[in-house]
């Protein structure tokens, strides 16, 4: 059997801790892993990742314990404030959003938010997973679930009035559903309100097939799930994943039948060879995966995985032109490419030169 076929998360009997919604029917595809407890979240203490591992991730690229390489003048950005900033933060600031953009420290923070995007990270703030390079703090969630987030999401796109939206979420290994059912609410509340091209950026769902089902039979347009790094790398770089499992979610989302887009990103930095990253993008292609992103990995501070090389622009062009020529319908690679970087361009949702609002 696959992962797709079992629950490998090895858990306790699964509880219920509510009901989505005011329907008032309890939902039992909702519970949370383990005994009962206060639905608070809790952060977790982290220690520093500076000596790094067998894996060769992690093992070279600072100059001592916990100091940073300088960065290449390629990799430089300017400071955000111009165009709709204000306004963009403002309206996530009056819905109690949380963003990606900030939770990741994304350096396009600035220019995303000029253009009046931003990327919706749904389920809390706490990740149950400890990936080596990201920045979203992880913690333990307890079964927290905000069941009116979703039509705060809804009304929230439907005020930015984007022409394309991506919708992310922290892993929640902590709830039987993985909370695909939230997915799933967002989903339908933003439908309700705008005309809008939904991207999604899911977990693995830990290989659980009724929850990855529950996310594409709610139809968005484009579903992403990221590799993030090289078949070697992923003991240390995602511990918490399988490089396997992740392909094996892109081959359901494009085998579905239903149209949606499968999309992935890798990034480059930690320490994978070329003959790994070509074999990354081979894989991810005999897997029918359509988009694809790649870019620099930049640690987030002394407690991730240190910078092993800063890559040159010349060779995110060189894996551009490879992805090309392996027939991927859109390609985005640079240093400072991210996930949902002009996701809205790279679907082809907008053409370049057009604005990303509806009303543009």
């Amino acid at each position: 059997m696959n992962d797709f076929d079992t629950n490998d998360s090895g858990a306790e009997p699964l509880l219920s801790i509510g009901e989505p919604g005011a329907s008032g029917a309890e939902n039992p595809d909702v519970g949370v892993i383990g005994a009962p407890r206060p639905a608070v979240p809790q952060r977790v203490p982290l220690a520093p990742r500076t000596k790094g591992c067998g894996s060769g991730a992690g093992s070279a690229g600072m100059t001592g314990t916990g100091e940073f390489r300088r960065l290449p003048s390629w990799l430089k950005i300017k400071l955000p404030g111009k165009g709709e900033y204000a306004e963009t933060k403002a309206l996530l600031r009056e819905k109690r959003m949380v963003t990606v953009c900030e939770e990741a420290r994304c350096p396009n923070l600035g220019h995303c938010w000029e253009r009046g995007t931003a990327t919706i990270m749904i389920l809390g703030e706490l990740c149950t997973r400890r990936c080596g390079f990201c920045a979203v703090a992880p913690g333990k969630p307890n079964g927290y679930v905000d069941w009116d987030e979703p039509r705060r999401v809804g009304e929230s796109v439907e005020a930015m009035k984007l022409r394309h939206t991506v919708i992310t979420s922290v892993c929640r290994d902590d709830l039987k559903d993985g909370g695909s059912t939230i997915f799933a609410m967002v989903i339908e509340e933003i439908r309700k309100r705008s005309t809008t091209k939904i991207e999604v950026l899911i977990p693995d769902f830990r290989g659980n097939a009724e929850q990855l089902q529950r996310v594409i039979d709610a139809h968005p347009d484009v579903i992403n799930h990221n590799v993030e790094t090289v078949e070697r790398l992923h003991e240390v770089v995602r511990p918490s994943a399988r490089y396997a499992r992740s392909l094996e979610v892109l081959k359901r989302v494009a085998a579905s039948g239903t149209g949606i887009k499968a999309k992935s990103g890798i990034m480059l930095g930690l320490g994978e060879t070329d003959d790994e990253v070509r074999r990354t993008l081979e894989d991810l292609r005999a897997h029918d995966c359509h988009l694809l992103t790649i870019g620099q990995y930049l640690r987030p501070s002394e407690f991730h995985l240190p910078v092993i090389e800063y890559v040159h622009p010349d060779k995110f062009a060189y894996w551009k032109q490879v992805a090309d020529e392996l027939g991927f319908e859109g390609a985005a690679s640079g240093p400072l490419v991210r996930s949902s970087y002009h996701a809205d361009l790279l679907a082809g949702t907008v053409n370049d030169g057009e604005s990303s609002k509806i009303d543009g």
